[in-house]
């Protein structure tokens, strides 16, 4: 079983910053990739980015490409998603998700990942 709590959600004006950080407790945390999501309203839950277990290779959608940065410490048992050049579109319940399949890359699909945190809002305002 994995745990996973968000936080670093807030109100910002368009063009700020944001942290996002996801603390996971439970099985070991450097043997699975995690991703993170978001979730507008009436909208359906979208990939934002993903970190391999080691790192080393990361994946972010084409809309936050170059503004976002995630990263994982694993002496820590964190992942975070350092947000940049915020726009309104990018308002949204964020999440952060473990995918423990072995031997895969993270995917994009959020149906593939297997424990979820309880999301954390980002308003952005023009």
């Amino acid at each position: 079983q994995v745990q996973l709590v968000e936080s670093g959600g807030g109100l910002v004006q368009a063009g700020g910053s944001l942290r996002l950080s996801c603390a996971a407790s439970g099985r070991t945390f450097s043997s699975y990739s995690m991703g993170w999501f978001r979730q507008a309203p009436g909208k359906d839950r979208e990939f934002v980015a993903a970190i391999t277990w080691s790192g080393r290779n990361t994946y972010y959608a084409d809309s936050v490409k170059g503004r976002f940065t995630i990263s994982r410490d694993n002496a820590k048992n964190t992942v975070s998603l350092e947000m940049n050049s915020l726009k309104p579109e990018d308002t949204a319940v964020y999440y952060c998700a473990a995918f423990t399949t072995a031997a895969m890359y993270p995917p994009p699909d959020p149906s593939l990942y297997d424990y979820w945190g309880q999301g954390t809002q980002v308003t952005v305002s023009s």
